[in-house]
């Protein structure tokens, strides 16, 4: 098996070369519902669930970034399609469906539809339990850390509800909606050559969480190379596949030319813009001390 290496190969015809259980963590965004141009290539998502299952080790992970079309005022489901099928048809477990959130288009001239500002985040999971994972390096500072506060509201499953004293700890897990500060191609002019992008801290922060440092991760849609990027700075080994010799040229580049680090700015960045609405009573409902 080549290691650290950008592939031009349909995937399935080339995850099909590679040995049983050899891949720690896949990241991956594929090209659904035709919302963009990707040369005419076409998918099979199906087929390549299979064949991801498959290469991954038993305890490996499977992070997709995906959204549906509007079609006559309707979405197409595809995501939730994915989801069940890879679930109930090939033997993967939804281990968490995260929500992505991103820049909606400003000033969106739609008017009979909110304005879209996410993407679904489903992460997959082979095996009874995750190989790995360290939630350590992804952790956002707590609205309230250091302070020992009274009030949380804790619900058991008899329905009675309780306070009680919770000194809260200084940063905590993200939660399930996640935004990653700057998200398109602004991250760099090369990059924006290709026409979907997700964000480089959503692959950086994904690795750090889910993949052993001597482990194996692989995009079989690498296009502009963002998860093979993020797998290099973090010392990882990595493997990317794209059937576009164009994509694989952007991606190869910026293997020379670009790194991806934590800044002290992508901290913030990471926080469920939603807490910032939320009440001290439910900070303490979610606080570290029951994740």
């Amino acid at each position: 098996m080549n290691l650290n290496t950008i592939v031009t190969s349909d995937n399935i015809e080339y995850l099909k070369t590679l040995p049983d259980g050899c891949i720690d963590l896949v990241v991956t965004s594929p090209p659904y519902d035709g919302l963009r141009d990707y040369n005419g290539y076409s998918l099979n998502l199906h087929g390549l669930g299979e064949q991801l299952f498959r290469v991954l080790k038993d305890g490996g992970m499977c992070v997709m970034v995906i959204q549906d079309s509007t079609k006559d005022f309707a979405k197409t489901l595809t995501s939730f399609r994915t989801i069940v099928d890879w679930c109930d048809n090939i033997g993967f477990r939804l281990f968490e469906c995260n929500i992505y959130h991103r820049q909606g288009t400003e000033g969106a001239w739609w008017k009979k539809r909110f304005r879209v500002d996410h993407e679904y985040m489903p992460i997959f999971l082979k095996g009874k339990r995750p190989n790995y994972f360290d939630k350590e390096p992804i952790k956002i500072p707590s609205k309230h850390g250091g302070k020992v506060m009274t009030g949380a509201n804790i619900r058991t499953k008899n329905g009675r509800t309780g306070s009680r004293k919770v000194k809260i700890n200084p940063t905590k897990c993200p939660g399930t909606v996640m935004s990653f500060g700057n998200t398109c191609g602004g991250e760099s002019k090369l990059k924006s050559k290709h026409p979907a992008v997700f964000p480089n801290m959503l692959a950086y922060d994904m690795i750090e969480c889910f993949c052993p440092p001597d482990g194996v991760v692989l995009d079989p849609f690498n296009g502009s190379g963002t998860t093979t990027l993020a797998a290099k700075c973090l010392g990882r080994n990595y493997i990317g596949i794209d059937v576009s010799e164009e994509y694989n040229a952007i991606a190869k580049e910026r293997m020379l030319t670009e790194t991806i680090y934590r800044k002290k700015e992508d901290v913030p960045a990471t926080i469920n813009p939603l807490s910032l609405l939320l009440s001290d009573h439910q900070d303490l409902q979610h606080s570290e001390t029951q994740e």
